[in-house]
């Protein structure tokens, strides 16, 4: 398959670590601060999903390739993020291009890996938004999973059952690839525009929930 070259895992570490990055700059944090959250966010799906498989040393430290996206990310916000903090949504826009790459990217290295297409599409949404839990959760910051405005982990799965539907029919190809990711990202991008939501887990909107 050629979707499972290095490259769209790198587009994809890339897109998220920018968002890890822009966060940092949110936060007031220093340029480390920049290049560890970036890192976090990149990777961080990515480890979850090769520990949970159990297929040795996960790609991110055996290839140290994988370091070289955050490190760009880290650079290219220091520089331009008084500009493209100018722009609504900047962050969401990079977190959906990384979510949408790794909703296919990881689900097809999961069926490579020998997982059937159920838990291979689990672990190519496990991929797609635990690097953004990872990045919110050490940001101090409510992670975007559990955010009303928006749909997150539906578009992932989407993408993740849509590549596992495609792989196990035999008619994957890049294009086909590349189409799932755009529509993920469509999606997602769509549903913060018009403020889309989940159905609340209690049938109903009710009032906030007070400890007693």
């Amino acid at each position: 398959m050629v979707w499972t070259h290095v490259v769209p895992d790198l587009l994809g570490v890339f897109f998220f670590a920018v968002s890890g990055s822009l966060l940092a700059v949110q936060r007031r944090f220093d340029i480390v601060g920049s290049l560890l959250l970036g890192t976090c966010v990149g990777l961080g799906g990515g480890i979850l999903r090769d520990v949970i498989l159990d297929v040795g040393v996960p790609r991110a430290f055996g290839s140290p390739i994988y370091l070289v996206p955050p490190a760009a990310a880290a650079v290219v916000v220091y520089f331009f993020a008084h500009v493209v903090q100018r722009y609504h949504d900047v962050l969401l826009t990079f977190d959906a291009a990384g979510m949408a790459l790794f909703s296919v990217t990881g689900t097809l290295v999961s069926l490579a890996a020998g997982m059937n297409p159920a838990g291979a599409t689990i672990l190519g949404v496990a991929t797609a938004v635990g690097g953004g839990v990872i990045r919110d959760v050490v940001a101090n910051d409510v992670p975007q999973i559990f955010r009303s405005r928006g749909l997150y982990a539906i578009p992932a799965l989407l993408g993740a059952a849509l590549t596992s539907l495609a792989s196990w029919g035999d008619w994957f190809t890049l294009a086909a690839g590349f189409a799932i990711a755009a529509l993920v990202f469509g999606l997602r991008m769509v549903s913060l525009r018009y403020r889309w939501e989940a159905p609340p887990s209690g049938g109903r909107r009710t009032s906030p929930y007070t400890p007693a």
